[in-house]
């Protein structure tokens, strides 16, 4: 487990000072994917590295694994760190060495034998997909496959924790997907700590299952992935997700819709009921549906749509302030979280 406990960091003197993080208590369960999410400047990868103390906090404290890793003399610290490996942004690859070279480089500066090493490279390389790059040099890399040789040298030491400052933002959609689902694949089958810095909601739901988010060096909010996309409490982070799945409509959209504008989001199992269809039979209301989807998140169903609501009956389908009411009360009842964005056209 990792704990987070008042975490501070300030940087510079004072009258020139930067208040990086501001209070964090966080508590990482023993073979997590944990996500730490925030725009730049939010205090993110300060906090993370914090974890293994290469950005020492003001205040506060910081255990893995039961041990506070502050206390220790250097030598020990020295050697707690060897067991939280790091992948970075952009690699952080030796150059004018090879693929074997640079993932032998833990285990040779920690005293490894020879043996080992030659038995341990290949290992790592197979894990990653890269036996065929063994003696490659990084340039000639895409840079996807930079990225699994930076993960393949991270877990050379068999870490209990894999710390991932950005590990996709340098890449395209394809490739950061390939990475995430390794990481996932290494969680999942070494049962390592993950901690991912990401500024991108998308990201830490592909890869998380737990995930906080930091602004002005504040956790505004915390918790399963599931629960804070269907349900965020702090406007910051209502902001992050809605991003995330991109529901924004094109202005021709909205000027040509009559009706009220609602939001709709399903939960879980209610995401597969036909919640609309009984409404309309039920109440004679009527819905249009301008964009929407249904998402698989920690393999639960998440459904959002955005619909023109209308009525069936009355005079030009136009719905009535009261048939409005009844509408978002029963869909309500049936655990289905409602929005008005606009009660009626301009």
């Amino acid at each position: 487990m990792i704990e987070l406990k008042d975490i501070e960091v300030r940087f510079g003197s004072k009258g020139h000072e930067v208040h990086a993080v501001r209070g964090v208590s966080l508590e990482i369960e023993t073979g997590m994917s944990y996500g730490i999410v925030g725009t730049s400047g939010a205090g993110k990868s300060t906090l993370m590295r914090t974890i293994n103390l290469l950005q020492r906090p003001s205040s506060g404290t910081v255990a893995v694994d039961g041990i506070e890793l502050g206390s220790l003399p250097e030598a020990e610290l020295r050697a707690a760190r060897s067991r939280i490996g790091m992948i970075f942004q952009h690699f952080n690859l030796f150059m004018r060495k090879t693929v074997y070279e640079n993932v032998a480089f833990p285990l040779r500066i920690s005293g490894a034998a020879k043996g080992e090493i030659e038995s341990r490279v290949p290992e790592l390389l197979r894990l990653v997909a890269l036996e065929d790059k063994a003696q490659a040099y990084p340039a000639k890399l895409s840079g996807g496959q930079k990225q699994r040789v930076g993960i393949a040298r991270a877990l050379a030491n068999r870490p209990s924790v894999l710390l991932c400052d950005e590990p996709t933002s340098a890449l395209d959609n394809e490739t950061t997907a390939q990475i995430l689902g390794l990481l996932n694949d290494i969680n999942r089958q070494l049962g390592i700590t993950i901690v991912l810095i990401s500024h991108e909601m998308s990201v830490i739901k592909q890869a998380c299952r737990r995930v906080a988010v930091m602004t002005e060096g504040r956790v505004v909010e915390e918790g399963g992935i599931y629960d804070v996309f269907a349900s965020p409490k702090h406007e910051y982070t209502r902001q992050l997700v809605e991003s995330s799945f991109d529901l924004e409509l094109p202005p021709r959209v909205l000027s040509g819709a009559r009706g009220p504008i609602l939001k709709i989001t399903y939960r879980g199992g209610d995401a597969e009921r036909p919640v609309l269809s009984e409404a309309t039979e039920e109440l004679g209301a009527s819905f249009n549906i301008l964009v929407g989807k249904i998402e698989y998140i920690d393999d639960k169903p998440l459904g959002l749509l955005v619909v023109e609501a209308s009525s069936t009956r009355g005079a030009a389908g136009a719905l009535s302030a009261g048939k409005l009411d009844e509408v978002l009360d029963y869909l309500r009842r049936r655990g289905v979280a409602v929005e008005v964005l606009r009660h009626e056209a301009p």
